[in-house]
């Protein structure tokens, strides 16, 4: 049997092109003007394969043996348009010429002669799309409909021996309906100021056989790979303001209907910035032990996520393993140093029962309407204590439940079910026994001993730039920072629909060590209408590691009820003593995801107002003098947060308020 041999080198080194620019720009946010419509053309390469049987060509050849497969690589253009009404979602339409053909496979004809079969199919097509950016990012995805109106359909066969045969197919389908799905990113090559915005889009699409067989007789199907680049156009026009404040003519970018306001008295903007910043610094942390070993659902195994040593790694095995700095590898995502002790939990309540030989506890597993399931989840983790440490099963009580005692899913919860029901899905472990407890968050708390770590912060808190933009939640559309430095190199930050964002001071410098930047908001009110403030900032970074801080970490429960008064005692008699006269205290709250945004934000600033105001009361009373106060409420801002909130686990390390202790120089 003969086949085609087509070379596949060029479309795969584009596929893998493509590949690294999604992994370089799909986390880089949008920080330049974006056009709402867009206009251009794309062209690519069709990798077309066949399947199936083909044998009848037309009403006048069927030749005597079938061919079943075949391909090839063939030319796609169109033109195209984009609407984007915002950053994620919004649609695409591309009218294109779709050449489908290619070589069927060689076969062997009865007379032992080698035969060909290739043809020239195209089509006019017409593929509207939704288009969504998920991370409100350069890289986005496609996906709808292809309608294919066919306009070439001729075919070449020959045989050795007899004629060639150039003829059209019968039983071509002249308009086909099918599907297609893809992924590309818009890389930017117009200056960011320009009113033309440019961009060059590589592309990958599937374009299915889905309802698309060509011909109406016999089972020849095509499925194709395409892979090209887009260029697309989209304009903006400039509408300039009048800055009373700098005196100056400043350009702002902004759709023709709305209208430029100068600085108004709506949203009050401002500034935080240290003067000092530290990219880096040595900490001391307390980190609370969430008493929980979260499973997977449908699942009774205990996760892979949780470290379970052999029996003769936990002989060796010591909580104190865990108190020293992780290696460097380990730094492979947001809190992935504390993550990474907590993943331990069952090798630190080993070790712990291991250490006091008095000492019990008892493993409640939670699993919804299935409580013997609840019971098999907690029998697993008490297998593992008696098998891998030795402790003795009857320290170790266990039992199932329909629900934690404190559950995430309250009754006639109809919102984000999935996310709650992982939450609750769970083996709480509890004690009596003082030695596993020493808990912060006062008696009534079921948190586990805390655990002590050492860690190296990178890009700590107190070295971010904090943007106050009060009442931008309920006055702006969105709002963004300009940020310039002194020789005009000007970097975007946003958008932004909270009354606060945050950069780092290391982002903003770069490779220099301090620079002073004006810092312009620039924000779109409901009424459609463009407003614009500015201030001033001067950073400069040290990298000082002989200046150690020190951070505790208070968490909460998915209960509203539940406030800060619960860890007043701790925050008296354990905080309170280790912050010195002329410290900084940075007090930060935060949540998860579920629920509503606004509440969330609220929630946790007044969580955190609340504990500075009992340190506060606390320090007076210690009489202690000159501590400064900077309180955050973050709610679940993704930027913010102090976990990644993919895990259940993470979503309850993020019900927190934390408290960051930084000595004066």
């Amino acid at each position: 049997m003969y086949h085609n041999h087509i070379s596949k080198q060029k479309p795969l080194g584009l596929i893998a092109l493509f590949l690294i620019a999604v992994t370089t720009i799909t986390a880089q946010k949008i920080e330049r003007p974006q056009p709402k419509w867009w206009f251009g053309e794309s062209g690519a390469i069709n990798i077309n394969n066949y399947r199936g049987t083909t044998q009848k060509l037309n009403t006048e050849l069927t030749v005597p043996t079938a061919f079943h497969k075949g391909s090839s690589i063939n030319p796609y253009g169109s033109l195209l348009t984009e609407y984007r009404p915002n950053n994620v979602v919004g649609g695409m339409l591309n009218v294109g010429f779709d050449n489908r053909g290619g070589t069927f496979d060689g076969v062997m004809a009865p007379c032992d002669c080698p035969a060909t079969l290739t043809t020239n199919l195209s089509y006019i097509t017409i593929e509207p799309s939704l288009r969504i950016a998920p991370f409100a990012s350069a890289f986005y995805v496609f996906a709808g409909p292809t309608i294919s109106i066919n306009v070439r359909k001729e075919f070449t066969y020959t045989q050795l021996l007899q004629p060639d045969t150039h003829a059209d197919w019968s039983d071509i389908r002249k308009t086909i309906i099918s599907a297609q799905a893809g992924a590309g990113v818009d890389i930017p090559v117009s200056k960011k100021t320009s009113a033309t915005q440019m961009t060059v889009s590589p592309f990958v699409s599937f374009q299915t056989d889905l309802f698309g067989a060509p011909r109406t007789v016999e089972t020849w199907a095509i499925n194709t790979v395409r892979a090209g680049v887009a260029l697309k156009i989209g304009s903006i026009k400039k509408a300039m303001a009048t800055n009373k404040l700098m005196h100056d003519t400043i350009y702002i970018t902004t759709p023709a209907a709305a209208t430029v306001k100068a600085v108004t008295n709506d949203v009050q903007f401002s500034v935080r910035a240290p003067k000092n910043m530290a990219a880096i610094r040595q900490v001391k942390e307390t980190l609370p032990l969430r008493n929980s070993v979260f499973f997977d659902m449908g699942s009774s195994e205990i996760p892979s996520r949780y470290v379970q040593l052999t029996a003769s790694e936990a002989t060796a095995f010591s909580e104190a393993q865990l108190q020293q700095n992780q290696p460097d590898n380990l730094s492979t995502g947001r809190s992935a140093r504390q993550l990474a002790v907590y993943h331990n939990i069952l090798n630190i309540m080993g070790d712990r029962l291991r250490a006091n030989p008095q000492s019990s506890i008892l493993l409640a597993g939670a699993s919804d309407k299935n409580p013997a399931d609840g019971k098999v989840m907690a029998e697993k983790i008490k297998t593992y204590l008696v098998d891998n440490y030795g402790i003795s099963a009857s320290r170790i009580s266990t039992e199932g439940r329909d629900k934690p005692v404190i559950p995430s899913e309250q009754p006639g919860a109809t919102k984000e079910l999935d996310l709650l029901r992982q939450g609750d899905r769970r083996v709480d472990i509890t004690s009596t026994s003082p030695e596993l407890l020493l808990q912060v968050g006062g008696a009534t708390s079921s948190f586990l001993r805390p655990v002590y770590i050492s860690n190296i912060q990178a890009d700590p808190l107190d070295s971010y730039v904090i943007f106050n933009n009060d009442g931008a939640d309920s006055l702006l559309k969105f709002w963004k920072v300009e940020v310039t430095d002194s020789k005009g190199y000007v970097q975007y930050y946003g958008p932004y629909t909270d009354d606060h964002a945050s950069v780092s001071g290391k982002t903003i410098l770069g490779n220099a060590t301090q620079g002073m930047y004006k810092v312009a908001m620039i924000g779109e009110t409901k009424a459609g209408d463009f407003i614009r403030k500015e201030s001033m900032v001067t950073l400069s970074k040290t990298d000082d590691l002989k200046q150690e801080g020190l951070r505790y970490s208070i968490l909460f429960d998915f209960d509203k009820s539940k406030t800060i008064a619960a860890y007043e005692k701790f925050l008296t008699d354990i905080v309170t003593p280790l912050i010195a006269d002329n410290s900084t205290v940075i007090v930060h709250g935060h949540t998860d995801i579920i629920g509503d945004a606004k509440y969330n934000r609220t929630l946790s600033r007044e969580r955190a107002m609340s504990a500075q105001q009992i340190l506060e009361r606390a320090l007076a009373n210690a009489g202690k003098k000159g501590v400064k106060f900077e309180t955050f409420g973050f709610g679940a801002s993704a930027n913010d947060a102090p976990f990644e909130n993919n895990l259940p686990e993470e979503r309850f390390y993020n019900r927190t308020v934390i408290i960051d202790i930084i000595p004066s120089k």
